[in-house]
């Protein structure tokens, strides 16, 4: 299956080598991750993407001075929602509903039963529901470059208040959730690139309930 051995190809490179994505191949793997489902259909996060050297490089010393920050084509940042606003409830289902073109009591009534729910939650339990919204479309660009032929390298090791600090984030009511380099790998430079693929056996991974 042709997935599959993408899949076999593809890990995340420790060493890029600093040449450019071509446009073209940046915007399918940008669509892959709009087109991933998220919980109530809300998308309740944004893309950063940064081709600005100079924003790459103040970035890097707050992401334990990781090479592929600076060495990557685009860098891109998953910002999840710091909460769930009435505003942003309404915005999606507006959306929806011009573009279907049509209102529906159902869905009106789900409206209100978002409505009803999120905004009195606490605002950091919105933030961890949102972010776990963006690692869903998170893994759909990395399959997206996968298929590519692109490399990349999902990170969680950076401060995420000084990547807010530094794109503004809180001032738009952004958090940074994971940090998503995208380029091509430097062989020459990376330990990891010819070591074997492990992962743990189906047996220890699945479990049947039949």
């Amino acid at each position: 299956m042709k997935l599959l051995d993408t899949l076999q190809w593809r890990y995340a490179a420790k060493a890029m080598n600093g040449e450019k994505v071509a446009e073209d191949k940046i915007e399918r793997i940008l669509e892959v991750a709009r087109l991933a489902p998220t919980s109530s259909g809300l998308q309740p996060f944004e893309i950063m993407v940064i081709e600005n050297q100079e924003l790459k490089e103040k970035i890097r010393p707050v992401a334990w001075n990781q090479s592929v920050v600076t060495d990557c084509s685009h860098l891109l940042v998953f910002a999840a929602w710091d909460d769930y606003t009435a505003d942003r409830i309404n915005y999606m289902f507006d959306l929806t509903n011009e573009i279907r073109g049509f209102k529906n009591e159902g869905w009106e009534n789900y409206r209100q039963q978002l409505l009803n729910n999120y905004p009195q939650k606490d605002a950091e339990e919105n933030f961890e529901h949102a972010a776990k919204q963006a690692y869903i479309a998170l893994g759909m660009a990395m399959v997206a470059a996968a298929d590519e032929k692109v490399d990349c390298t999902p990170m969680e090791g950076f401060s995420a208040d000084k990547v807010d600090e530094i794109l503004g984030l809180r001032e738009k009511g952004l958090r940074s959730t994971v940090l998503l380099p995208v380029g091509y790998r430097a062989p020459e430079d990376d330990w990891l690139v010819d070591l074997v693929k492990v992962r743990k056996p189906m047996k220890d991974l699945v479990t049947r309930l039949k």
